[in-house]
């Protein structure tokens, strides 16, 4: 009787499923984000600036259709002046787009009592600031709708991907390059013989061809690390959009039969979905005394046990409360394959040595070079750092973080796989007086800038909020391009949604790049990131390390000294001289500046990381004045000594712990 009941539940979800997928996306958000500048206030109830606000998001909902779907516009005078701007999907109808964006404009005043935010509909967005972002490319990671994770995975990755990567570039361009100026393009490829990719790329029209063409790069990167293997996907982001399905979903809008379709699917999805609920109330109800039963057994799990069952053939990922769950995301392999790559953990292999394990360098069959994490046989609290990377880095795709291949365990080896690095740490070039030299003033700008991507999409544009609590140059890693990826994710926490501080009596970090009110009261949030950002930032423009810095008889910290002389008009002279001849100083200066807001010794006085991407890329946007930094972090602080030998490349397992 159960097998019976187990095989209709399959078959009515496999229903669902399928009228899903042929269902258009319902008209709710799917992504917001609010956006506040603690150094300006203007946003309160009942504000000029919240009824500049209203007016414009009035004014916008109904000039939106009449203008090709795309308007912006401003009100106000001062700090109550508000800019704002919406974007329809080229394919929609002046009637579709106007309802979007009025849905949108009441949605965002709902959502957002913010000086600046943005809210993505399927077919429209809209975005207000209180400075002035028309024309301008605005530096932002891209959003991910739900539904991406509901897509099913295709059969055959590789070719698949190979064909939608070219397809999407080349609709990226028609759409860059559209001599109508709209900059909306959408068509088709043939995948197989049956089957068809469909795609739709969109920029906002106030930016210009080659700025469209940038930010639907930086889209599509995003789109590869998230849905490449996937039947469908969408990315969203505040200059451009991009998405892909393997049905037609971009022309259907004006389409009256297409529409009583689309009814007649809902009607049917939703008595199916009845029904299969009215069924598995009945059939969790009689098991769920087998439930509570097996989910005791599950948190009784020795350590044993649980590595017995994440080394199971199927891949598994582990959720923030330890259960064991099947995952597509991470790939296990065999130990054989891992211990023939790194030719059995040899020592010409190693890369160095941390207080979990060794690194290791690795080839596998096809010639990829890997990067191997191998943590202690014996160390559980190794094992919980193995965990933590896990959970974190599996689920987290971006340019700007380092990759997660797959992991192997078998016995008592705990092994990550990570992709390789040839070009090392950051710290190997920052602090070598050889190497330093091959780094130019714009190479160091696009590492800043990488890094600060990398923590933006942790911190606010991630599936989930993380804080890295051991952000430093030896855990930014450098690809053959030069590339910045944040690595080394054993000491982070995941952050509820709504959460935004925590504390812990375990302090990890390393001395000199933890917040002061992180080493001296445990306490840590995306702002103790924002710090450590402040200090690796002040290090790649002196080419000075912090920590140690008193031994100079400059000053205490590096902190310090760069507060020095900015007081006193000589913030030049910090400046690394080999820079000085490829850097141009307000470039320079300015992150200096941006710097020291970062390093503030009250955590509300620093920027959000949003902030500081947003000012990184901006010269013309008013800096305030920083105060005066934490001087004295970590001298309340033990730190354990780290080991002797440094890891040079895909520093994966270095962290100094300090205990209080």
């Amino acid at each position: 009787m159960l097998t019976k009941i187990d095989t209709l539940v399959s078959m009515l979800f496999l229903m669902v499923l399928l009228l899903a997928i042929s269902t258009p996306v319902s008209a709710e958000p799917q992504s917001t984000a609010c956006q506040d500048d603690t150094n300006v206030m203007n946003y309160t109830l009942n504000s000029p600036f919240e009824k500049n606000l209203k007016h414009l998001l009035d004014t916008i909902s109904s000039s939106t259709p009449h203008n090709e779907g795309f308007y912006n516009s401003s009100i106000g005078n001062d700090s109550n002046q508000v800019y704002a701007q919406a974007l329809c999907r080229g394919d929609v109808t002046p009637r579709v787009c106007q309802k979007c964006v009025e849905n949108a404009s009441q949605e965002i005043m709902e959502e957002c009592t913010s000086q600046a935010a943005i809210i993505w509909y399927e077919k429209c967005q809209i975005q207000y600031s209180y400075l002035m972002f028309f024309s301008t490319r605005q530096a932002f990671t891209g959003k991910y709708p739900d539904w991406n994770k509901k897509m099913r995975t295709v059969s055959d990755p590789i070719p698949f991907s190979a064909a939608l990567k070219s397809f999407m570039k080349n609709l990226s361009t028609k759409a860059a390059f559209d001599p109508s100026k709209l900059m909306f393009a959408t068509g088709n490829i043939k995948f197989s013989r049956t089957e068809k990719i469909y795609g739709l790329v969109q920029c906002t029209r106030d930016i210009s061809p080659s700025d469209c063409s940038i930010c639907l790069d930086f889209t599509l990167a995003d789109l590869e690390g998230c849905c490449y293997s996937r039947e469908g996907g969408t990315v969203f982001n505040r200059n451009c959009n991009v998405r892909f399905e393997l049905y037609k979903f971009f022309d259907d809008s004006t389409d009256n039969a297409g529409g009583k379709w689309r009814i007649w699917v809902a009607v049917a999805v939703l008595c199916v979905s009845t029904f299969v609920l009215a069924v598995l109330i009945w059939y969790c109800a009689i098991h769920c005394r087998k439930r509570r039963k097996r989910t005791q057994k599950d948190e009784e799990k020795s350590e044993n046990a649980f590595l017995h069952d994440l080394a199971t053939p199927t891949g598994v990922t582990i959720t923030q409360q330890g259960d064991l769950v099947g995952s597509q995301e991470l790939s296990f392999m065999e130990l054989s394959t891992i211990v023939a790559a790194t030719d059995n953990f040899a020592d010409s292999n190693k890369l160095g040595q941390g207080g979990f394990g060794s690194v290791f360098k690795g080839v596998l069959p096809n010639g990829k070079e890997i990067a191997v994490k191998r943590l202690s046989r014996k160390s559980w609290q190794g094992l919980e750092e193995f965990k933590n990377e896990v959970i974190l880095i599996a689920k987290l795709q971006h340019r700007n973080l380092v990759r997660l291949v797959g992991c192997g365990i078998e016995g008592e080896e705990k092994l990550l796989v990570y992709e390789y690095m040839p070009n090392k740490s950051l710290d190997m070039f920052i602090f070598d007086s050889e190497k330093r030299s091959q780094l130019d003033w714009e190479m160091c700008h696009n590492i800043i800038n990488g890094i600060a991507r990398g923590l933006l999409y942790l911190h606010e544009d991630s599936r989930l909020k993380i804080i890295h609590r051991d952000m430093k140059p030896s855990n930014v890693l450098l690809d053959h391009e030069m590339v910045a990826k944040i690595s080394d994710f054993g000491m982070a926490r995941i952050f509820c949604e709504n959460q935004n501080t925590a504390n812990t009596r375990r302090v990890v970090g390393t001395y000199g790049y933890m917040a002061p009110e992180y080493a001296m009261e445990g306490l840590f949030s995306v702002k103790s990131d924002v710090f450590s950002f402040g200090v690796i930032l002040l290090e790649i423009v002196s080419g000075k390390k912090n920590s140690g810095f008193h031994l100079t008889g400059q000053a205490q910290t590096l902190l310090a000294y760069a507060w020095r002389l900015w007081n006193e008009d000589r913030e030049l002279e910090i400046i690394d001289p080999l820079l000085t001849e490829s850097c141009p100083m307000v470039e320079v200066v300015r992150c200096i500046h941006i710097a020291l807001l970062c390093v503030q010794e009250d955590p509300a006085d620093r920027p959000t990381m949003s902030s500081v991407v947003v000012l990184l890329g901006s010269e013309s946007l008013t800096l305030p004045e920083p105060r005066q930094p934490a001087f004295s972090v970590g001298r309340v602080v033990q730190i354990d000594q780290p080991s002797s030998t440094d890891a040079s490349v895909n520093q994966l397992t270095i962290s100094s712990i300090s205990a209080r």
